[in-house]
C-alpha cells in the first residue's frame, strides 16, 4: 500500500475539532430532511455559519469567502461519506492523462471523495498572471443534477505557505473539449515541461474532466456502504 501524505482536509480539521463540529451538522441536516449535497441549504445552516466564522481570517476573505465555504461543504461530504481517498502513482496518473477511460452516463448517488496526485506533477496558472501552482488533488461528489459532478481543485500545498488555493467546477462531461492551438489536453504549458514529465491544466473544463477520468479510472462506483478511512488505488 503507498504512503498517504496529509490530504487537504487533514491540513484544516484537526480530528478532535471534526468530531467535535461535524456530527452536530449532520444531525441538523438529517432533522431538516436536507440532502447534504444542496450547497445552499447546507449554508444556511446555523452550525456551518458558526464554522465559517471560525475558520474565516480576521481580515476577512472578500470574494474568497465563496471559496471557503465550498471547501468546507466538500470536506463535510468527505468526512460524511468515510473519508474515502485515492492515490494515483505515476503511472496511473500518465494513463489517466494521456488515454481517456471510458465514462458511462454519469455518477449515481457517488459518494465523496478525495484523489491525491503524484506531488509537483499537474500545474495550473490559478490566478491569471500570478506563478503557476501544482495541484495535489481534487475533491468530488455527485451533483444533485443528475449526470453532474462537482469537483474542487486544491492547488499550490506547501510547507511554508500558511493556505492554498481552490477552484470549483461542476458540469456534465466535456464534450469535444480541445485546446485552440491543437495540443493535446493536459500537454504541459511550464517550459521544459514535457522534459521533465508534467502536465497542465488549460481552463476549468480540463479540470473537470479530470474529475470525469478519475471517478471512471478508480471505480469508486463500487464503494458504496464502505466506511471509515481508507487508502484506495484502482485495485481495491
Amino acid at each position: 500500500m503507498q504512503h498517504l501524505r496529509p490530504t487537504p482536509f487533514d491540513l484544516v480539521f484537526d480530528e478532535a475539532g471534526v468530531e467535535t463540529t461535524f456530527p452536530p451538522i449532520r444531525t441538523a441536516l438529517a432533522a431538516a430532511g436536507q440532502d447534504p449535497r444542496d450547497r445552499d441549504s447546507f449554508l444556511m445552516l446555523r452550525e456551518v455559519v458558526s464554522l465559517l466564522r471560525e475558520l474565516r481570517p480576521e481580515e476577512g476573505l472578500g470574494e474568497g469567502i465563496g471559496q471557503l465555504a465550498a471547501l468546507l461543504h466538500h470536506s463535510y461530504l468527505f468526512w460524511d461519506a468515510g473519508s474515502l481517498t485515492q492515490q494515483l502513482t505515476e503511472d496511473q496518473l500518465r494513463s489517466l492523462l494521456r488515454t481517456p477511460p471510458r465514462i458511462g452516463a454519469g455518477p449515481a448517488d457517488q459518494p465523496a471523495f478525495y484523489t491525491q496526485l503524484p506531488e509537483h506533477r499537474v500545474w495550473a496558472q490559478v490566478i491569471p498572471g500570478s506563478p503557476h501552482e501544482p495541484l495535489d488533488g481534487c475533491f468530488q461528489y455527485s451533483s444533485l443534477v443528475p449526470g453532474e459532478l462537482r469537483v474542487l481543485g486544491v492547488f499550490g500545498i506547501h510547507p511554508e505557505r500558511p493556505g492554498f488555493s481552490v477552484v470549483e467546477v461542476g458540469g456534465a462531461r466535456p464534450l469535444g473539449l480541445a485546446r485552440a492551438d491543437g495540443a493535446p489536453l493536459y500537454a504541459p504549458t511550464l517550459p521544459g515541461g514535457a522534459a521533465a514529465g508534467l502536465f497542465s491544466l488549460v481552463g476549468e473544463e480540463e479540470l473537470l474532466e479530470l474529475g470525469w477520468r478519475t471517478m471512471a479510472e478508480m471505480g469508486v462506483g463500487n464503494l458504496a456502504g464502505r466506511s471509515g478511512p481508507q487508502l484506495l488505488t484502482p485495485d481495491s
